[in-house]
């Protein structure tokens, strides 16, 4: 059991983090996923409240009139005092920076020690049978991931990022009103929670999936196990000859 932890403290979730090419054990990380799940499914019922939710709130311990008129629905108007809702964002700012740092900590070896959704997955899978997965498209998962977060960072905060924009670039962005359509950080608030459950729960990685299309069609050029290791040495090679004997006709 001693030595179990040893090894755990030492490799993480990595097969060995002196590889050339770095693999993580596919268990582990999808107990990761399970764990930062809870992020995204947080950040649902927000904005869900913040998009869908009472704009005004009315005062309590006041009175209510009746005006003794209806809208058009035939609905009782009545006279109340209420206040507009001034949403605070600087917990959900927070937890997103915090998700923010995650991405990042787990792509590289020496970063993932700091990481501690990485140490507590590994100490939860300590002992387990391992499943080794190259870690290059686990980091291009993460990047939509970091990008997703970002957009809602930037939700969350319009007028900061717009001043600090404007101040650099000399910009004319609004800094009054969220630039931002609430539709786009609900829908990607949504595919994180779809893609992180299916990676936690079924093991299907969708950002792997599009790494390894990416990799077959030639926009990304690097390794990729689940394209059987493309080798683009061969493939430029083959290209070039290709050519030569053009030129030769």
């Amino acid at each position: 059991m001693l030595e179990k932890l040893k090894n755990t403290f030492k490799n993480l979730w990595f097969r060995d983090p002196n590889e050339e090419v770095i693999y993580i054990d596919e268990l582990t990380m999808r107990v990761r996923a399970g764990i930062l799940l809870i992020i995204p499914i947080y950040m649902v019922f927000t904005l869900v409240d913040v998009v869908f939710g009472p704009t005004w709130s009315v005062v309590a311990n006041t009175t209510t009139i009746d005006t003794y008129e209806t809208d058009w629905d035939d609905n009782i108007i009545y006279q109340v005092e209420a206040v507009k809702r001034v949403f605070d964002y600087t917990f959900q700012t927070w937890l997103l920076s915090y998700a923010l740092l995650e991405m990042l900590l787990g792509m590289f070896v020496i970063t993932a020690r700091f990481s501690p959704t990485v140490l507590i997955a590994s100490l939860l899978t300590m002992g387990k049978e391992r499943v080794w997965k190259p870690i290059v498209p686990k980091r291009f998962a993460w990047g939509l991931g970091f990008s997703f977060i970002s957009v809602c960072i930037v939700f969350f905060n319009p007028d900061y990022f717009a001043i600090k924009i404007n101040g650099v670039l000399g910009t004319g962005i609004p800094t009054d009103y969220n630039y931002i359509p609430y539709w786009l950080p609900l829908n990607l608030v949504w595919m994180c929670v779809l893609m992180m459950w299916l990676e936690s729960v079924l093991g299907f990685c969708v950002g792997c999936k599009i790494h390894a299309g990416l990799v077959k069609i030639g926009w990304i050029e690097e390794a990729c196990e689940a394209c059987n290791d493309i080798d683009w040495d061969e493939i430029r090679r083959k290209k070039q000859q290709r050519l030569n004997e053009k030129d030769k006709e």
